[in-house]
């Protein structure tokens, strides 16, 4: 085939074409061929997909999507060359474990971590093809590929099949009133003829989890009709099926199958609840029953002819790359680390997919502030205990575990004593979580206030006209009242932390990293906006402040802008 491709074994074929295990004569290696034929039995509509699959493919370039290697359009059929996966489809270890007790195949099921490492890579290449304005609208268990033998290089699964993906910018390749996509696994809006954006992709990667987890579909009726009554009802929570999964990842999942789209979170919040219970340890002691619910669904045909159950499932996904075997997903080794003295054996292990977030209760941040505080009345400075039950407070608000990341609002005063204050509204705008980044900020602008009269220096806006020197006012409950604490408490100030929690949460929506032009400019007006809405004259400051500009605010605001664009170079775009 064109010249060099020698075609080795056919390895499954459908209506878009037939799909080949063939060599690279010229490079020697081993890829998928996929023919399209585009004669006069060919449909014309075929030759449109596969051209949609080539050019979403080629922007992507992700170890956990199948990569595209070339496509040739011949007079006779178009060709699709991709890389070759050794592997089997999600579907058909489902399946496998589905029938396990049967005898009817042999080898494991998924385990439950298995299938969260699944997720956490197709969540990943599916942000990967969102940054870059693919929007898959065919996630199944079918088009995901999972290899025998995963590797740091290729990952634990791939994603495959992007013939029916949307591409921003272009217009739509599908004929007016055709909906793309197969039934069980379609957002709601798709089935609807509405526009499938990411919220879409995410529905769908919801309906694969809450699958590959409970054995079952809940979409899925035993005819089209049935399946197509149940989208866009609500659906059985996997909360209640499976209740011994940790609770923050079955709401992730069943959030992600809300009806409407603007109520799903995101996939950040899926990724994120996925490496916390593959972190922390799936099993919740004292809840339900261990392992994957095996609903029988023999009988039930799947909306693309796949019958879980049937003999003979050779049927591969289109890209060919997946031929089934008896093995299973392969457990990733975790090498044993001997107990040290005097401490007890562990009843098992779970594969670690990243380092374990250091996390304290509150009560622990909040009797370390109490303690503080303790100490400062005793100690006879009943001022400065009150400065620091001010700056404790909003510690109440943090979640029940929190991270040790809170205390870089340090950072806010520190920058100020170098007269860079400015720059920290880019630094809690490096959070992943929208709420996250609103929090820091605002508490470090807010622990900036507090500090300029514990350290009696300007740091940001300088301490209000008339307040006693610190030896006075630390020790008067009532001075500090009046001159430290009511001061900061004033509106003005709140609209300043207000300023920077807003300038923190839009940071990473501006500097996309998708352009490094209009990175540049985008932060060039951050910066400048940050600091004309942070002048003490917009602020209602002007009267209780010693300068009408904030100390830095220039420098800070150009160190935040370069801090912005080197933080999105070396994640990547979004």
């Amino acid at each position: 085939m064109l010249g060099r491709y020698r075609l080795r074994e056919r390895l499954g074929s459908g209506g878009f074409g037939v799909v080949w295990r063939a060599h690279d004569e010229l490079l020697h290696r081993e890829v998928a061929l996929k023919r399209v034929a585009l004669g006069p039995g060919g449909d014309p509509i075929d030759s449109e997909r596969a051209t949609r699959e080539a050019l979403a493919a080629a922007r992507l370039s992700h170890p956990a999507i199948v990569a595209l290697y070339e496509a040739c359009a011949a007079p006779e059929a178009f060709y699709l060359i991709s890389e070759l996966v050794h592997g089997d489809t999600l579907a058909q270890l489902i399946a496998t474990g589905d029938r396990g007790s049967s005898g009817a195949a042999e080898g494991r099921s998924l385990g439950d971590e298995e299938v969260l490492e699944i997720g956490l890579a197709l969540t990943d290449a599916l942000a990967h093809a969102h940054a870059r304005g693919v929007i898959h609208r065919d996630v199944k268990p079918q088009n995901v590929l999972v290899p025998h033998d995963p590797d740091e290089r290729g990952g634990v699964a791939k994603l495959t099949d992007f013939g029916g993906a949307r591409l921003a910018g272009e217009d739509a390749l599908t004929r007016t009133g055709d909906v793309l996509g197969t039934l069980a696994y379609m957002a709601p809006e798709q089935s609807e003829g509405r526009e499938a954006g990411e919220p879409a992709d995410l529905y769908s990667l919801a309906l694969v989890l809450y699958e590959a987890l409970s054995g079952v579909n809940p979409v899925r009726g035993p005819t089209p009709a049935a399946t197509a009554r149940r989208i866009g009802s609500r659906l059985a929570p996997l909360e209640r099926g499976r209740g011994d999964l940790p609770r923050p990842l079955t709401r992730a999942i069943d959030l992600a199958l809300a009806p409407e789209p603007e109520q799903r979170g995101t996939l950040e919040d899926l990724h994120l609840a996925l490496e916390e219970a593959l972190v922390r340890g799936l099993r919740r002691r004292g809840r339900g029953r261990q392992g994957r619910e095996t609903a029988p669904r023999e009988g039930i045909p799947d909306p693309d002819g796949w019958r879980p159950g049937a003999e003979g499932l050779d049927e591969v996904d289109e890209r060919g790359a997946a031929r089934r075997t008896k093995r299973g997903v392969p457990q990733r080794h975790v090498p044993h680390v001997p107990p040290a003295a005097g401490e007890d054996e562990p009843q098992e292990e779970s594969p670690t997919v990243s380092p374990r977030r250091l996390r304290l209760p509150r009560a622990v941040w909040l009797g370390c502030a109490l303690a503080a505080i303790v100490w400062q009345i005793w100690v006879g400075r009943p001022g400065a205990a009150l400065l620091l039950l001010a700056a404790a407070a909003p510690l109440l608000l943090l979640p029940r575990r929190a991270g040790l990341g809170w205390l870089s609002a340090v950072l806010a005063p520190v920058l100020g004593l170098a007269g860079l204050a400015g720059a920290f509204p880019a630094l809690a705008g490096q959070r992943a979580r929208m709420g996250e980044r609103a929090a820091l900020a605002a508490l470090g602008f807010w622990w900036l206030i507090l500090a300029e009269p514990l350290l009696d220096r300007r740091l940001w806006l300088g301490v209000p006209l008339g307040t006693p020197t610190r030896a006075v006012w630390e020790g008067s409950l009532s001075s500090a009242t009046t001159h430290v604490v009511g001061p900061a408490l004033s509106l003005g100030v709140l609209a300043g932390a207000g300023v920077w929690a807003a300038a923190a949460v839009l940071l990473p929506w501006i500097v996309r990293g998708r352009s490094a032009t209009l990175d540049l400019v985008a932060a060039t007006i951050w910066s400048a906006a940050l600091l004309l809405v942070s002048s003490p004259r917009y602020l209602g400051l002007s009267p209780h402040v010693l300068s009408a500009t904030p100390r830095g605010a220039v420098l800070g605001a150009l160190l935040g802008g370069a801090l912005a664009l080197a933080a999105r170079a070396l994640r990547g775009p979004i």
